[in-house]
């Protein structure tokens, strides 16, 4: 006897759901913050909020939005 249309439908809904909450664990488990630098030569380097130079870079960079949004309103 084959499924009624309804299980299979609902079968194929929920393994959805199911792996677009697996993606969104990864997801959220893998995301740490950081800062990438780009060298004129195109060398690309990335650098954790957590190091030295990379909290620098945080704090410049949050002064810079600072700024920005103050000229913007202005």
């Amino acid at each position: 006897m084959p499924p009624k249309p309804h299980r299979v439908l609902l079968d194929r809904f929920s393994g959805y759901a199911d792996e677009a909450a697996a993606y969104m664990r990864r997801r959220r488990v893998s995301r740490k913050p950081f800062a990438r630098l780009y060298y004129a030569g195109g060398r690309a380097a990335e650098l954790p909020a957590d190091s030295t130079a990379g909290a620098e870079l945080f704090v410049a960079a949050g002064a810079i939005i600072d700024l920005a949004g103050k000229a913007k309103r202005a």
